[in-house]
C-alpha cells in the first residue's frame, strides 16, 4: 500500500504527482521485496486508548511524528453514540493525543475519513499517515 493523502486531488480520485506514487510503491517493494531496511510506510494506526477527556493513538511506523504546518489536522473524535465531530490533536512523542471539548468522554477517534481531507501527519521519512478509525 502507498499512502498518497497528499498527492490526491479533490476533483480526481487519481492522483496528478504520479513520481511520487510511483517512489512510495518503489520504497515498500524493495523493503518489503528485496529486504532493504528502509523506511517505505507511513505512520499506521495501532490502537486507541482512552484518556480522560481524551484519545491516545498509538502508530507503527511512527519514528520522528511531525507535520507540515502548524497544526495537525484531520482528526475527528465522537462518544458512545458514534457521532463524529472536528478534534484538536497535538503530538506527545511518537502518539497524539485527540480531544474536542464537544465530546466529554471520547470512545472512538478516526483521521482523514472524509473523501478529500486535509493530510498532516508524517513520520521522519517523510511519509504520509494513513486513514483510519478506531470503530469495529
Amino acid at each position: 500500500m502507498a499512502v498518497t493523502l497528499d498527492v490526491g486531488d479533490a476533483n480526481n480520485i487519481h492522483p496528478p504527482d504520479k513520481q511520487t506514487v510511483g517512489a512510495r510503491l518503489s520504497l515498500a517493494a524493495r523493503g518489503m521485496v528485496y529486504g532493504e531496511s528502509n523506511p517505505y510506510q507511513g505512520p499506521l494506526f495501532r490502537e486507541a486508548t482512552t484518556q480522560l477527556g481524551a484519545m491516545r493513538v498509538w502508530f507503527d511506523h511512527a519514528d520522528g511524528l511531525r507535520t507540515h504546518s502548524d497544526k495537525v489536522e484531520g482528526f475527528e473524535v465522537a462518544g458512545a453514540d458514534h457521532r463524529f465531530v472536528p478534534a484538536d490533536a497535538s503530538i506527545d512523542g511518537s502518539t497524539i493525543v485527540v480531544k474536542s471539548a464537544q465530546v466529554a468522554d471520547p470512545r472512538y477517534v478516526r483521521y482523514a475519513w472524509h473523501g478529500f481531507a486535509p493530510e498532516s501527519l508524517y513520520n521522519a521519512a517523510g511519509l504520509p499517515a494513513s486513514t483510519f478509525t478506531s470503530e469495529r
